[in-house]
């Protein structure tokens, strides 16, 4: 775990949510708290509160899924940004007592004090090709979760399970027969049908990716590839 222990002449807190923000400013010298306001997140608000801190002054926040405009807002204003990591940050300050105010305070005390948890930044040019693998694995997730109901099924009859992978369209084939009652093969069916629906939909996401993903990494990309079974998304992945 790493921390931020940059010095500044002022540190901003904000504990940030989709449409609002709280922000809280304390000094360096004495940990004055000289601005706690809650805003609505519009750049221009935000960059009208802290105006008048902005000659040595970083901001933080907690890594929720909101942060890509604070911190790209940021780095066009020349701002210090630091990334605050949920877990850790989750760990230090959690207590009885909270609301956004109070989040904020802690916030930026844990800044001031060299013990806020630093997240990475990720690139804003490769953020849309991280999140399309995330939606990706996501999908490749509830796929299985459908092969892996189709096998209880056969546990709870006490049938003998698929041969092979589900993985496989061709390992499918004759899966449903296997069943003698009606409504448990409407199950599996159902199951099955659903899981042709993901394969279509995670080989075009597949597709999409390699036309259009962004590599910044070339040269540490082609070398994982090099490792057994780790072809270019999964490579992409890691």
């Amino acid at each position: 775990m790493h921390f931020y222990t940059g010095q500044h002449r002022y540190y901003c807190g904000i504990d940030l949510h989709a449409r609002t923000m709280y922000l809280c400013i304390l000094d360096h010298e004495g940990g004055k708290v000289v601005l706690h306001r809650n805003l609505r997140c519009e750049p221009a608000l935000f960059l009208e509160a802290v105006a008048p801190y902005r000659d040595d002054l970083v901001v933080a926040t907690e890594c929720i899924y909101c942060w890509y405009w604070l911190a790209d807002l940021c780095t066009r204003e020349g701002i210090p940004f630091v990334l605050g990591h949920a877990l850790y940050t989750k760990a230090i300050h959690g207590g009885k007592a909270k609301n956004d105010k109070i989040d904020s305070y802690k916030i930026a005390v844990l800044l001031r004090g060299g013990m806020f948890p630093v997240a990475y930044v990720y690139p804003p040019g490769m953020r849309a090709t991280r999140d399309l693998l995330r939606r990706r694995l996501f999908f490749v997730r509830k796929r299985g979760e459908l092969f892996a109901h189709i096998r209880t099924t056969f546990h709870q009859l006490n049938l003998p399970a698929p041969s092979g992978q589900l993985l496989y369209q061709s390992n499918r084939a004759g899966v449903p027969r296997a069943i003698p009652d009606p409504v448990v093969r409407a199950s599996i069916e159902a199951d099955l049908a659903l899981a042709a629906h993901y394969d279509e939909v995670i080989r075009s996401l597949g597709r999409t990716l390699r036309r259009q993903a962004r590599i910044e990494d070339p040269d540490t990309l082609t070398l994982l590839r090099t490792i057994p079974g780790v072809g270019p998304v999964l490579g992409w992945c890691l």
